[in-house]
Parts: C-alpha cells; sequence; structure tokens
C-alpha cells in the first residue's frame, strides 16, 4: 500500500472580510466583440479556406505523403483560428445570456464560422473516400503523415456513415437554423427564468442550489418554484425536446447508426458494447447502491420517505458553514500537490490569472464547465461558487479538465481533443485527490462518516443518477421514433427511471414530472451523460491502483495519459496501469468503490 501525504488545511479566520469571487476576463482571445482582430481573423480565414479548397478539392487522392501532411497541418491552422472565434461568442454567452446583444453576436458568429468551415467540409469527406489501401501505402511513405496517424484513425470511424459531399454540406449549414437555434433558444429561456420561492424570484441556478439547504421547509419551497416555473414552460421544453430528438432521427436514418446512442459511442471512441455493459452493471447494482444508501439517509433524516428534494440534504451531522473561496482553492491545491507538484502548479496559473469565473449574477450560465479554447490560448473554468462542500469538489472537478486540457494541448488543435469518456478522467481523479485528503485529514469518526456519506452522495450523483439519465434519454429517443411524444409521457419516462434508480426510500410527488427540463446535456449533446460513470468508474479502478502502489511511476504515467489528448483509445491509455475498460469485471471494480464506502458507513453507523 502506498504512502500518502497527508495535507494540512487550515481554514480562515471567520471573522475576515471575504474576498470577491473571481470573474474571467476573455481578453486573451479577442478584446470584445469589436476587436478589429477577431474581424481580421475572420476574413483571413475566410480567404484562406477558399484557396484552400480551390487548390485540394477533388485532388487528395494524388498527393505525395508529405504533401497530404502538409494539407492537414494547414486544415489544423484554419480550425484553430475559427476555434478562437467560437469559443470566445461562446464564452461570452454564458457569461450574460440575458444580454441580447450576446446572444446576436453568438449566433451571427455561428453563421460566419459555418459560411467559412463549409470551405473545408470537402477535406475529411475526401480523406475518407480514399481506400484504406493507399491511405496505408501513404502513412508509411510518410513520416510527416504518420504524425497525424490517430487524427486519421478516428477521422475513419464515421466513414461507413458519411453521405454523399451535396448532402454533408447542406446539413453543415443548414445546422445554425436547426439544432444550433433550438439549443441558443433553451439557454435563453434558462437564463431569463425566474423562480418563484417564497416571495422572491430567483434565478434557476439558485433555485437548485436550495435544494441542499438544511431547513426541509427551504427545500421543499425552493422544490415547489422549480416545479411551478418549469411547469408552466414544460410545452415549450417538450417542443425543444421533441424537434431535436427528431432531427437526430432524421440524421441516424440517413447515416445508418444503428440506433440513437451509436454516434455519440463513435465520437466517444468506444465500442457500443463497453458502454452496453457499463449501462448493465451500474443498473444491476441500483440495490446495493443507491437503494440501499438512500434508506440509511432516511434514516438519519428521521422520515419514513424521502422526497426528491431531500436527496442532497445535507446529514445532520454535516458541517455547513461557507467555506470561502481562497479556502477553497487552498484545499485543492494542496491535494493537487500532494499527489503531483506539477499538477499543481499547473492549476495554480488558473487562480494567478482571469482564466476563472466563479461569481454569482443573473443572465450567467448555470452549473459549471471547462471550455479548452484553443490550443494557442488556455482554457477557461466556469462555476457558480455557492460555498458548499460540493461546490469545492466541483471546482476540484472542472480544475482537473482545466489541467488535462492544457497538458493535452501540446498534441496542438486536432490531436489535443478527448472522447468524452476520456476527458472525465483527470477531473474524476483530481475530485477523489481533493476528497481523500480532507477525509485522511480528518481524525473524528463523526466526522469522517459524515465526509464518507457527502462522497457516496456525489458517486451516486455521477455514476447511478447519471445511467439512469442516459436510461431516460433510450427511453424517449426510442419512443420519439413512434412519433411525437407528450410532455405527460415525457415526464412518466422520466419518474420511471428515478423511482428504478433511487429505490424505495423516496415518494415521489408528481410535481417532480417536469424536472427533466432543466438538464442542459440532453440538449446539447444528447447521450453524453454516460460519459460521467464512465470516468466515474475509470477512476475509481484507477486510484485503487494508485492507492495499493502496484504500478511504479504512477504520477508520471498518468501524467503521460493527460498528454496523450486524443491521440490514443481507451486500451492504449490504460494499459500502463494493468486496466482494460473491454472486461465486464472493470465496471464492478468502480462500483465496488462505492460499495465499500457504503459498507464503512454502515459499520459506522452500526
Amino acid at each position: 500500500m502506498r504512502t500518502l501525504p497527508t495535507p494540512a488545511f487550515a481554514p480562515l479566520d471567520a471573522g475576515a472580510a471575504e474576498a470577491p469571487l473571481p470573474v474571467w476576463d476573455l481578453s486573451d482571445l479577442y478584446a470584445g466583440p469589436d476587436d478589429p482582430k477577431l474581424a481580421a481573423d475572420l476574413d483571413r480565414t475566410e480567404a484562406d479556406a477558399a484557396a484552400f479548397e480551390a487548390r485540394l478539392a477533388g485532388k487528395l487522392g494524388g498527393l505525395t505523403g508529405d504533401a497530404l501532411a502538409a494539407a492537414i497541418a494547414e486544415y489544423e491552422v484554419l480550425w484553430e483560428r475559427l476555434g478562437r472565434v467560437t469559443s470566445y461568442a461562446g464564452l461570452l454567452f454564458s457569461s450574460d445570456a440575458q444580454n441580447p446583444e450576446n446572444g446576436r453576436f453568438y449566433q451571427t458568429m455561428q453563421e460566419r464560422v459555418t459560411t467559412i468551415s463549409s470551405r473545408m467540409l470537402f477535406f475529411t469527406l475526401e480523406i475518407n473516400r480514399l481506400e484504406d489501401a493507399a491511405l496505408e501505402t501513404k502513412v508509411k511513405g510518410s513520416a510527416a503523415l504518420a504524425h497525424w496517424q490517430s487524427w486519421l484513425r478516428d477521422l475513419r470511424v464515421f466513414r461507413p456513415h458519411q453521405l454523399s459531399d451535396e448532402v454533408e454540406k447542406l446539413l453543415h449549414e443548414k445546422e445554425v437554423a436547426g439544432a444550433s437555434a433550438w439549443n441558443r433558444l433553451f439557454d435563453e429561456t434558462i437564463a431569463n427564468m425566474k423562480v418563484p420561492v417564497d416571495g422572491e424570484e430567483l434565478t434557476v441556478s439558485a433555485a437548485l442550489n436550495r435544494l441542499s439547504d438544511r431547513d426541509r421547509d427551504v427545500r421543499a419551497a425552493a422544490a415547489k418554484g422549480v416545479s411551478a416555473a418549469f411547469g408552466e414552460r414544460v410545452r415549450l421544453f417538450s417542443l425543444v425536446t421533441n424537434t431535436l430528438a427528431k432531427d437526430k432521427e432524421i440524421d441516424d436514418k440517413w447515416r445508418h447508426y444503428p440506433r440513437p446512442g451509436s454516434y455519440r459511442n463513435r465520437a466517444n471512441m468506444v465500442e457500443d458494447e463497453v458502454v452496453d455493459a457499463l449501462v448493465s452493471a451500474v443498473t444491476s447494482n441500483y440495490a446495493r447502491l443507491s437503494h440501499r444508501y438512500y434508506l440509511m439517509k432516511a434514516k438519519w433524516l428521521g422520515l419514513p420517505k424521502m422526497q426528491h428534494w431531500d436527496r442532497n440534504a445535507p446529514l445532520p451531522d454535516e458541517d455547513d458553514r461557507r467555506i470561502p473561496w481562497p479556502e477553497a482553492v487552498e484545499r485543492v491545491l494542496t491535494s493537487y500537490a500532494a499527489f503531483s507538484p506539477e499538477l499543481s502548479a499547473i492549476g495554480k496559473r488558473f487562480f494567478d490569472k482571469p482564466w476563472i469565473d466563479a461569481a454569482l449574477r443573473p443572465g450567467k450560465a448555470s452549473g459549471a464547465f471547462a471550455h479548452p479554447t484553443v490550443p494557442s490560448a488556455h482554457p477557461y473554468l466556469l462555476l457558480n461558487y455557492h460555498g458548499k462542500q460540493r461546490d469545492v469538489m466541483t471546482l476540484a472537478h472542472e480544475l482537473g479538465h482545466g489541467v488535462h486540457q492544457i497538458l493535452a494541448g501540446a498534441q496542438g488543435y486536432l490531436l489535443s481533443s478527448t472522447p468524452l469518456t476520456l476527458a472525465e478522467t483527470a477531473s474524476v481523479f483530481g475530485e477523489m485527490l481533493t476528497f481523500r485528503a480532507v477525509l485522511d485529514a480528518e481524525t473524528d469518526p463523526r466526522a469522517r462518516r459524515t465526509m464518507l456519506a457527502g462522497k457516496v452522495e456525489d458517486m451516486l450523483n455521477t455514476v447511478v443518477r447519471q445511467i439512469a439519465f442516459y436510461r431516460f434519454e433510450t427511453l424517449l429517443h426510442d419512443e420519439r421514433r413512434k412519433g411525437e411524444v407528450s410532455s405527460e409521457r415525457i415526464g412518466e419516462l422520466w419518474m420511471q427511471v428515478q423511482t428504478e434508480s433511487l429505490g424505495p426510500a423516496f415518494e415521489f410527488t408528481p410535481d417532480y414530472a417536469v424536472y427533466w427540463a432543466y438538464i442542459p446535456h440532453f440538449i446539447h449533446t444528447p447521450f453524453y451523460v454516460y460519459a460521467y460513470a464512465f470516468g466515474d468508474c475509470l477512476v475509481n479502478a484507477l486510484y485503487g491502483v494508485y492507492r495499493d502502489g502496484s504500478v511504479p511511476d504512477f504520477e508520471a504515467k498518468y501524467l503521460d495519459m493527460l498528454r496523450a489528448g486524443g491521440t490514443k483509445r481507451h486500451k492504449e491509455l490504460l494499459a500502463p496501469f494493468g486496466l482494460n475498460a473491454a472486461d465486464p469485471a472493470f465496471w464492478n471494480k468502480g462500483l465496488d468503490v462505492i460499495s465499500g464506502f457504503i459498507d464503512e458507513i454502515e459499520r459506522a453507523d452500526g
């Protein structure tokens, strides 16, 4: 067993004035929407893309390997410039979606980038029309082209699903008036919503935050407010959901994807069967995980049955002291440093520079994310920091993404992008580092039990809840293929998966049936959600290897895994650690970690 250092955490003076929460500065991308550099980048890229198309369209088959490699490098430069523009526009919109100018600018940039990138669409389509033997000959004869081999490998995963050039170009250009427009409608609707709670009008983020308040009456009032606000708009959210599901069905039919989730699995570079094994492992373990834990929680709360607003209720012994931002930063960076000084040093850059937006304000996107932008710049983190323990873990999570994105960025724009399943590795590992450091520093048995329970809840939210979301999406998309699904029926599917996954400790009120409507992943990235469970179970197994010390030079191998970006698949990345996600037993190793924590709580509770 590896002996791990135990960081010391010093709470800040409760009487000290609290520093304001950080707000990001996007000027490393552009100084503003009217920045002359932005207009110049667009004009230059438009001209270069037109020249790129005129010079190369229809001619890739005749290029040498070196010439094709040079063309890919040129293609990467064009896309990096466009990526900078779309990143800036998207982050500005996330900062304040209530500002109509931000929405207008975001849409205008999407349209302009789509027009420019249409000139470049031929490139990947034509590469995929090359026969395997011809492309292999080019790669073998060119060291420069071999550099791009992993990108070519991943591109050709979509070869069987590729349509004619004309159809591909039509679908590409119509995207801004199709799925992207419905995404924007969803975002602006959420950003402008006011949730009535006890005479106040709260943002959606603020109302959802009250669902973890210590006072049950406060939680119940917030839950009713959220239900009322989304219930009033449920027809709109049903229309958005039905339209996007139908849009996806049409696309899937033309591209011959066998089922609704298949495109996402291809994009994640993971086989359908691996995802099926994950889903099967989690659903078959509902009883020993979520069902068992929530029955204990109901007992701790003194409730014969819990309502949905009790799911994230603080435990009776939980320390609900507000954790000031500087203390949260210190906890996370100290925990990172105990594992890897290099990891912590990279993470510190996010706090030394204005790369994080944690402030609470109307119009700001809810939740949290890390945006990689482009390798020539740096990632940005968005959080809504309320000062709770979960917010500290969210910071650890998003910082893991940010550090991963910086390390992978050295691969360049085309090779740095990591499939969603692996993108969650560094974030969940960062959470685990922070949790274990805080837990190991705690000596009070009662406090340790409470901390373990909090971690179990986070893991259940990441694994069980996200797989339930995946099941909901699967049922919804399958049913949508028979016709439009009513809002009532969508609610029934939601209640079905919630009842199955959370178990007999809960008694769901009918107004919970609209809670599917606030989940942005269903809208922005269908079937994304299983990636969280994939990442959590993967990290549980990975962290177990780290803790038992069975892999020499673990830190170096872990950092190499992050630096690989998208150049390797999950089998190659996990091989140095003796792990294989294709093995059905692999997922049970990850779930055993959660069950083991619950076992420890039961022993302490007894």
